[in-house]
């Protein structure tokens, strides 16, 4: 995953970025496989539903706050090196969450889960921008998008079925997943050591903003999944399978819009369509306030769930090219603030929730705001593809 040779023409076949795009799949599979069985997880420990939500944020506080400086370690290191060992690190947490007898070791678990993907979710990435042109570099990043589109779909359906029988074989099942894609990271050479990045670089004005920006969304309009979990449980009385369903159609239209997506991208640029995708989303989230029915929450969310793999997309496009001498370090942090967001946004609006599904869910959408205010201001009017600077 480090920067190949000059003279590769073929690494950028869709053999050589399979690996990539599996790894893409794992983040979201293992972050949201726990929203369809909240109700469960909050049986077996005996615990509030403001406790229980902690299972969501326990895993992306601490990968928030290791990705400030989890990828200028991987260009330091080498990619490929970080990645393997953060994989294998990841199965035993994994394992750990299936094995756990308490909340706090359940909690415990899922916080190494978290830690473990910081170190390979935007290594990944990198890697991919490596050996990648870069006009053609938001299509590549929308088929990555895709494939978490894939584990954030697949997460809550296999959660849900879990649920049913046993939320403890969700886990197994990550487990299992991660260790395969282990054996397929593909080893390359290491990049060029005699100027390595320093975390400095990572103070950045333009980063700063687009990563406030990237936190709004995250605490808001991108976040919307676990209160509509919650809401489908709760308030529409649905099944575990039920609410995994729901929570399964905005991955899965996001799985399928995301490669098209990356193409307008490539196309418009990141703060044409950055704006316009924060916006419409937000609208979307606000709405799902207002449905009455598991068919209207569902279509709803199918909309807003497909259209937030854009403003994805977009976050993750920027990350790749903001800093031009720490390519991995600028998009983890980056990806940074959008996680600490994925992990308050549940903290604030879980409690808002269960007094009002409208304020819950409206509240949620205008933090969207934020982020076309940071877009703008950071990205200058006419460009079409981020420049890359150190």
């Amino acid at each position: 995953m480090d920067a190949p040779q000059a003279k590769t023409p073929h690494v950028s076949s869709t053999a050589r970025l399979l690996p990539f795009y599996l790894g893409g799949f794992l983040g979201p599979f293992g972050t949201l496989v726990i929203l369809p069985m909240l109700p469960e997880l909050r049986d077996q420990f005996t615990v509030s539903s403001t406790v229980i939500s902690w299972g969501l944020s326990a895993y992306l506080l601490p990968m928030a706050a290791l990705l400030l400086v989890s990828g200028t370690i991987g260009e330091r290191f080498g990619r490929t090196l970080v990645v393997r060992v953060a994989l294998g690190a990841y199965v035993m947490a994994s394992i750990g969450a299936a094995l756990a007898p308490t909340i706090e070791v359940f909690l415990a678990a899922r916080a190494a889960q978290g830690m473990t993907n910081a170190f390979f979710t935007p290594l990944l990435l990198a890697g991919i921008a490596a050996i990648t042109p870069p006009d053609r570099l938001g299509r590549r990043i929308g088929i990555y998008t895709a494939f978490q589109g894939v584990g954030g779909g697949m997460a809550p359906f296999a959660g849900g079925l879990a649920a049913a029988i046993d939320w403890r074989w969700a886990f197994w099942a990550t487990a299992v997943v991660t260790l395969g894609v282990a054996f397929f990271v593909p080893a390359e050479a290491r990049t060029d050591a005699q100027h390595p990045p320093k975390l400095r670089s990572l103070l950045d004005r333009r980063l700063i903003v687009l990563g406030v920006g990237a936190f709004f969304a995250a605490a808001g309009p991108l976040g919307a999944a676990i209160l509509v979990g919650l809401k489908a449980r709760d308030s529409l009385d649905t099944s575990p399978g039920t609410a995994g369903f729901v929570l399964a159609g905005g991955g899965f239209g996001a799985a399928a819009l995301a490669p098209w997506f990356g193409r307008l991208l490539d196309r418009f640029g990141a703060r044409r369509c950055g704006v316009w995708a924060v916006a419409v989303v937000s609208v979307t989230v606000s709405l799902l306030g207002l449905t009455q029915t598991t068919i209207s929450t569902a279509v709803v969310f199918l909309i807003g769930g497909s259209l937030s793999s854009f403003i994805v997309i977009v976050i993750q496009r920027i990350g790749t090219s903001v800093l031009a001498a720490n390519a991995g370090g600028g998009l983890s942090a980056l990806l940074s603030f959008r996680f600490v967001g994925h992990a308050i946004g549940p903290l604030v609006w879980v409690p808002v929730l269960e007094r009002s599904e409208v304020t819950a869910f409206v509240g949620s959408g205008l933090l969207g705001l934020v982020t076309v205010v940071a877009l703008l201001v950071a990205l200058p009017r006419g460009t079409t593809q981020m420049v890359a600077r150190d």
